[in-house]
């Protein structure tokens, strides 16, 4: 396995190909994929391209395993997890930027992040999450006492993981996973794999038994299926695009599915709103991450008394908002995931102008290289906003009142996330009682939250399942019951 050489410590001498350990050393298997730099192009590392017989090896190993680790063992390994990552951060970091073309000022924020899931989910692996009810609550009632506890799944998990962050995403199934006593087989995208294989190799260093996690690497046209379908799986749990996601549903007939699907966030901008503050968060929340966020600010609907302001706002951070070489760290954002997605948003801007919409700022690629784009009259019916566009594009839609806010935010297919930007109490109570979203945050970007807190999707955004920590420990075990006589 070709890795970069700084990699060598990070996870002191341990193998970046951790996941043979479980799923196939695939000796002799010349079959590989080559992971390249967004950026520069050149070969960041290599991977063993799976096959069918080792999904099926690597999920036969997980549901021979039963964890017995105690609650107290289980904090303990995340905990260290933590630990190591938050020592080894920059380099850490260096890869994530390296195979993704994101900029190192939001690749060290995404460390930080995967080390607070870890955190959180060592804290809540403590908790007692079982309830008691008295049964002499009715005439008929008896004098006994009902309890419940959470077990583990029978069979195993299985992830998908997507490319935007391939540090975070992939500690958001896991560390619930953990928590929980379960046994999870991970594939990452094939993007972007390098980084689930070395949180795979820090997780065994801190203690984690390796028929617990297995990460597997792959063509998903090849191997995918067998994560969705193989009996023993009982839970599939995946990010990514609707198609997909609907795909998966199709498939993984009469098993639990997690699916947390793509998102069209507006933030919408109120006649009485803080112009600054406002122009400040679209941008930030549309730019940050190379706009490649399920949750980044996809439409910008503004009140019209006031547009005129905002947009002149928002082109001025907009144009001083740097982008360029990834490892660059005094840079605000680096490349997208690869040159086609660049090609593509510049397809989908060019589209829109020539349907009316002013460009205002940027639509200028360099390969993977994109820049912060400004979109002006964008009308609600136009593609750039009618459905997903996954980069740094601003597209900006003028409304007349609440009613016309609402009609538009709602009218289309997702309903992951939203920002509101107003001081008005009647505004906000609207706004949180009649948007059809997952999430309404006030004077905030519409993807802010704590990785403990309730996260996801309706629509076609996702089945209402939600992430975060302990939402995700809900949803990775079954809840026993069990009665005892209580004279």
């Amino acid at each position: 396995m070709n890795m970069m050489t700084e990699l060598a410590g990070v996870a002191h001498g341990a193998p970046i190909a951790a996941q043979m350990r479980i799923a196939g050393d695939l000796v002799g298997n010349p079959r590989t994929i080559d992971v390249r730099n967004p950026y520069n192009g050149t070969l960041v590392g290599t991977v063993p391209k799976g096959t069918v017989d080792d999904i099926r090896r690597a999920i036969a190993i997980a549901k021979g395993y039963r964890a017995k680790l105690t609650r107290y063992e289980r904090s303990q390994i995340m905990h260290r997890v933590a630990e190591i990552m938050r020592s080894r951060k920059e380099a850490i970091a260096d890869l994530i930027t390296a195979e993704s073309g994101l900029g190192k000022k939001d690749t060290l924020y995404e460390v930080g992040r995967a080390c607070d899931v870890f955190t959180f989910a060592g804290n809540a692996a403590l908790h007692d999450d079982g309830q008691t009810f008295s049964c002499d609550l009715t005439p008929h009632g008896k004098a006994r006492k009902v309890y419940t506890l959470r077990e583990p799944l029978l069979g195993v998990i299985t992830a998908i993981t997507p490319f935007n962050h391939p540090l975070n995403q992939v500690a958001h199934k896991i560390a619930p996973s953990i928590a929980t006593n379960n046994r999870m087989v991970l594939k990452p995208t094939e993007k972007t794999p390098l980084s689930a294989l070395l949180l795979a190799d820090i997780l065994y260093e801190a203690g984690l038994p390796p028929p617990m996690l297995s990460i597997v690497t792959g063509d998903p046209r090849e191997i995918a299926d067998e994560l969705l379908t193989n009996p023993d799986v009982d839970l599939v749990s995946f990010t990514g695009g609707v198609p997909i996601g609907k795909y998966i549903a199709a498939k993984a007939v009469y098993k639990r599915q997690i699916l947390e699907l793509g998102g069209n966030d507006p933030i919408i901008v109120m006649e009485d709103a803080d112009l600054d503050e406002a122009a400040s968060l679209a941008a930030a929340g549309s730019y940050k991450n190379s706009g490649q966020r399920c949750t980044a600010v996809k439409r910008m609907l503004v009140h019209e008394k006031i547009a005129d302001d905002f947009v002149e706002r928002l082109v001025a951070r907009t144009r001083a908002w740097t982008y360029g070489d990834p490892m660059d760290g005094t840079l605000e954002m680096g490349t997208v995931i690869d040159e086609a997605a660049a090609k593509g948003f510049e397809a989908k801007v060019g589209a829109a102008i020539a349907q009316g919409a002013r460009l205002l700022a940027g639509n200028e690629r360099r390969g993977a290289l994109y820049a912060p784009t400004v979109l002006d009259r964008v009308d609600p019916a136009m593609d750039v906003v009618r459905t997903e566009t996954f980069g740094p594009v601003s597209p900006v839609i003028r409304f007349r009142d609440i009613d016309d806010a609402i009609r538009i935010s709602n009218g289309t297919a997702f309903g992951l996330s939203s920002a509101v930007c107003t001081n008005r109490l009647d505004y906000i109570t609207r706004f949180v009682s009649d948007l059809d979203v997952g999430t309404v945050n006030v004077r905030e970007v519409p993807g802010y939250r704590i990785e403990l807190t309730p996260f996801g999707g309706i629509k076609d955004s996702g089945l209402g399942y939600k992430e975060g920590v302990q939402e995700a420990m809900k949803s990775f075990t079954h809840t026993k019951t069990y009665s005892l006589p209580w004279e």
